[in-house]
């Protein structure tokens, strides 16, 4: 019998699809060693099957209920990944018309299944949605409301909307990612909000359609959902006896994942989601649509780098990688925690404390400070997990590095989702 090799992490919708195969780090059926050699460094790598995975379990747990998940596409906007969705049935949650060009490239028919949420829709982007004839505006302002039938108006066409109610609930998550409380940027009071509903059903060029909620990122606590959802709902309920024909409730997004290394189970953390919504929403059938992003992509992805110096500082060890904070900003931004793997499983327990850092010119530049990591030496790989979503979508070109390659794993079979950029690219929109 053929002796089982170390898998840590598990590869399952549970964990993460980076498991150790004869002491070498994969991604589902393709080594990263492979991949570094065919595809140099920095690399992001991406588990098709993992992705499928979660958004599968979404259909399952909400398959009770009328529903669309509509996939947060400012997680990872990969037209590869857009595709994959679309394909399996997904709508999308966009937040520009560079997104929505993005899903019309990707999936022409899924423009029908889109939602425009942002706080700042430009007239351009409005046009553009209309034009394509989107399924739902989530308005965040009374200006914007102005706007939308403006718009509408000059081409001609009805916009649905729903109004992205700000419910005042508290999520407890990182500042710079919550959303759902009365001091931050997003949506409207909920208290003013059916006084909005009246004042727009005087246009004929505005359809209500629904309502939207949206309290924050990364969220592991469930109660927070259910308390906006209650508070949603008795909205709802108060909107249809005013005249108001709602036919959606948008819930949001905004489930969070584990970055730690501890065993995560995806699948009770959605059974556990759905459950709370349902409390939230209580009898209400309107069509339900969640806006999922990095649940579905985070911890399928990795960020492939090459170690290319271990130095020491007095007492402080850094190794330096060619990858950089213009790759992956997390850590920077949010003081986010990855979990980093040398590709080539150390054959005993030995660590060192380091700080891993890349060459950008910044002290915060790093991706981990003080980690007790295996010892590595320069021309090693190591792996950022969980590096799927807000990683490459933020990444920029940062003391003129060009950004890196991606790649779309799908059982042994390996597809270039992005080349890497090179100097051409980088200079191409200058003028001299």
């Amino acid at each position: 019998m053929k002796k089982k090799t170390a898998a840590s992490p598990a590869t399952s919708a549970a964990a993460r699809p980076f498991v150790y195969r004869n002491r070498s780090l994969y991604c589902d059926g393709v080594s990263l060693t492979a991949l570094a050699e065919q595809h140099g460094t920095p690399l992001y790598v991406y588990s098709a099957s993992q992705i499928s995975e979660r958004f599968q379990l979404f259909q399952k747990a909400f398959a009770s209920r009328p529903h669309t998940v509509c996939y947060a596409v400012k997680a990872n906007s990969s037209l590869a990944i857009l595709r994959l969705l679309a394909r399996q049935g997904a709508g999308f949650d966009i937040v520009s018309g560079g997104e929505l060009e993005r899903v019309r490239r990707a999936h022409k028919p899924a423009l029908k299944k889109v939602v425009f949420s942002g706080v700042g829709k430009q007239p351009w982007e409005i046009d553009a949605a209309l034009k394509a004839d989107i399924l739902q505006f989530n308005v965040e302002s009374e200006m914007e409301l102005d706007l939308l039938a403006a718009r509408a108006q000059a081409l001609k066409v009805r916009a649905r909307f729903a109004l992205r109610v700000n419910p005042d609930v508290f999520a407890e998550t990182h500042p710079y990612i919550s959303t759902g409380l009365s001091e931050h940027k997003f949506g409207i009071d909920i208290k003013v909000a059916r006084s909005l509903y009246r004042r727009a059903a005087k246009s004929k060029w505005l359809e209500a359609y629904g309502v939207s909620v949206h309290i924050g990122s990364q969220i592991r606590k469930v109660d927070p959902f259910a308390a906006a959802l209650e508070r949603v709902t008795s909205l709802v309920a108060e909107l249809r006896r005013d005249g108001h024909d709602i036919r959606a409730i948008d819930a949001g997004g905004g489930l969070g994942i584990d970055y730690s290394d501890a065993p995560f189970n995806a699948a009770h953390q959605v059974d556990r989601y759905a459950a709370a919504l349902a409390k939230g929403l209580a009898s209400e059938t309107a069509h339900l649509l969640l806006e999922p992003g990095r649940f579905l992509v985070a911890q399928a992805g990795a960020l492939l780098t090459r170690v290319l110096v271990v130095k020491q500082n007095g007492s402080k060890t850094f190794i330096i990688t060619d990858a950089a904070m213009n790759d992956l900003i997390r850590p920077a931004l949010y003081h986010a925690h990855h979990e980093i793997l040398p590709v080539r499983q150390p054959s005993g327990k030995r660590t060192i404390t380091a700080d891993i850092v890349g060459p950008v010119c910044e002290s915060g530049d790093f991706f981990a400070r003080d980690r007790a990591i295996a010892q590595v030496k320069p021309g090693d790989l190591v792996a950022l997990l969980d590096a799927g979503a807000y990683g490459m979508t933020q990444a920029s070109n940062y003391n003129s590095r060009p950004r890196p390659a991606e790649v779309l794993i799908e059982g042994t079979q390996v597809t270039l989702a992005r080349r890497r950029e090179t100097m051409r690219d980088l200079l191409a929109q200058e003028i001299l």
